[in-house]
């Protein structure tokens, strides 16, 4: 069974209820379920949600349908030729029509970030901003992508992404969204070309996993 181990929590997602899911896109369901908030969308033949966009901003395809609470998203990326950057996805969103960009959500991003790093970012205020250049990242590979947010405790929310099931990072946001509110799921084209398959949101659950040391010496 799969397993995503945290620190102190471990989640099991095939064991989670899922509250919506895409394996093969098509056009009709692109229709259907999501709305385009800039940039270019389309279907390939192979089912794959394809996104790209030329500019430096966050264009997005979004579902129609939002997802508040304790969620877990995960699905499959790669970039596409020529492009080698940026595979991101927002949740616990909303997008600014004024502005045409995004408003809340929290962001993750896989060789992004402008110097090749995965990390977190949290918009609109961006004042939590995690990094890292630990991921050797290989243009064109599909890549599983996990990422959500759990409740810790009133006002503490620990925020995480998996590559391949391995935790690349998470963190606890003392100062979090209202993830009650706020809550669309966007595949992102940050100045890129991306495609995306087997999208599952899930309401997230964790299994407590106390830990303590034992001596090594």
């Amino acid at each position: 069974m799969r397993l995503i181990q945290l620190m102190k929590k471990k989640l099991y997602p095939e064991n989670m209820e899922t509250l919506f899911e895409v394996g093969d896109f098509t056009n009709e369901i692109l229709e259907e379920k999501f709305d385009v908030k800039d940039g270019k969308w389309w279907v390939d033949e192979e089912g794959w949600l394809v996104g790209e966009n030329r500019k430096c901003s966050a264009a997005m395809c979004v579902t129609k349908e939002w997802f508040t609470g304790d969620i877990l998203v995960e699905f499959d990326a790669a970039t596409v030729a020529p492009a080698t950057r940026d595979i991101n996805v927002t949740w616990h969103g909303s997008w600014n029509d004024e502005k045409n960009t995004r408003a809340n959500g929290y962001v993750m991003g896989i060789n992004g970030f402008w110097e090749g790093r995965i990390g977190f970012e949290k918009s609109p205020s961006y004042n939590m901003v995690v990094l890292t250049q630990l991921f050797n990242f290989n243009p064109g590979e599909v890549y599983h992508v996990t990422v959500g947010s759990l409740t810790l405790a009133p006002g503490v929310v620990k925020v995480f992404m998996a590559i391949n099931d391995i935790v690349a990072l998470e963190i606890k946001d003392p100062d979090p969204l209202d993830t009650e509110n706020y809550g669309f799921v966007g595949l992102e084209a940050f100045c890129t070309r991306v495609k995306h398959k087997n999208l599952k949101i899930k309401r997230l659950v964790a299994v407590d996993d106390p830990k303590t040391y034992t001596p090594e010496f």
